[in-house]
């Protein structure tokens, strides 16, 4: 069965699902062996010119796909970032697929191609796409190609569910008001650099807090300071240890992002004059939470 792929006219790149595993290739410019890894997909700089029969069929994909889910608005595109097991991103995709959320991931990004999330995305049929470029990942993209790539796919959200490198200015500022994160502590407390995984919840217990949770924000160019946009709140046990709390947070991690992203996909969130973000109830419009 022919591969499908995705390919960017501008940068020359190509998102192939099932490519041969790295250590079958015979050379970057010769054919691939005919065992091939299933349920994987890679992105790397075509050596050659891009394939463009298949590059118009998945931008026609993308054009065509703008039907309405229940709410009438039209389903949004998704991208997932991910470097980690990626079970935020996991949560997010199921209710796509259950129709709780009026949206469809379309391509999953890593700055760890052999994580959790990339085995699910390519065993789901998602493009993964490597970010950044580095020398554990040479076959990552550059910003400005990774933004090429969101383009063509008509990408409208982008959701950080895990990821952990801090996002370019130039793909925030591409995504205005259209960038989710989630963290697992009641922000402002417990954020910033180097607070992730078990060193923020090592550091909740230490500081003696009776509460934590998770904060889902708006995405800005430092780490955790965009407006918070929903939180979720779990008591801090006495004799908690941080994988406790962990499991305890994550469970409303899974529950708060899947409903603010489909807020975010039907269209209801809104802006106070001072900035702060709130979402409209789904059964009473005129009801803010």
């Amino acid at each position: 069965m022919e591969a499908a792929a995705v390919a960017s006219s501008g940068t020359g790149l190509r998102c192939s699902l099932n490519p041969v595993p790295r250590q079958q290739r015979r050379s970057a410019r010769v054919g691939f062996t005919t065992k091939r890894k299933p349920c994987a997909v890679t992105c790397r700089r075509l050596l050659l010119r891009p394939n463009v029969r298949l590059y118009r069929a998945a931008s026609a994909s993308a054009a065509l796909d703008n039907g309405a889910g229940n709410s009438g608005v039209s389903r949004k595109r998704l991208a997932v970032f991910v470097s980690g097991g990626g079970s935020n991103f996991r949560s997010i995709h199921e209710a796509a697929l259950g129709g709780e959320v009026n949206g469809d991931v379309v391509a999953l990004i890593t700055d760890k191609p052999g994580c959790g999330g990339s085995e699910y995305a390519r065993c789901n049929g998602i493009p993964v796409i490597v970010f950044p470029k580095s020398k554990s990942a040479p076959e990552g993209v550059s910003t400005d190609e990774l933004l090429n790539v969101l383009r063509d796919l008509k990408v409208d959200f982008v959701l950080l569910a895990g990821y952990l490198k801090l996002i370019p200015g130039e793909l925030v500022q591409a995504y205005p008001r259209s960038m989710l994160n989630i963290h697992p502590s009641l922000l402002p407390a417990f954020g910033g650099k180097g607070y992730y995984g078990s060193r923020v919840h090592k550091a909740v217990i230490a500081s003696g807090a009776r509460y934590s949770g998770p904060t889902v924000h708006f995405v800005d160019e430092q780490f955790d300071t965009g407006r918070t946009l929903a939180q979720r709140v779990v008591p801090v046990l006495a004799n908690d240890t941080p994988e406790q709390l962990a499991a305890r947070v994550l469970h409303e991690e899974h529950q708060v992002y899947v409903e603010a992203v489909a807020a975010l996909c039907e269209d209801r969130i809104v802006w106070r004059e001072d900035g702060v973000p709130l979402i409209k109830s789904r059964t009473n419009p005129i009801v803010c939470t």
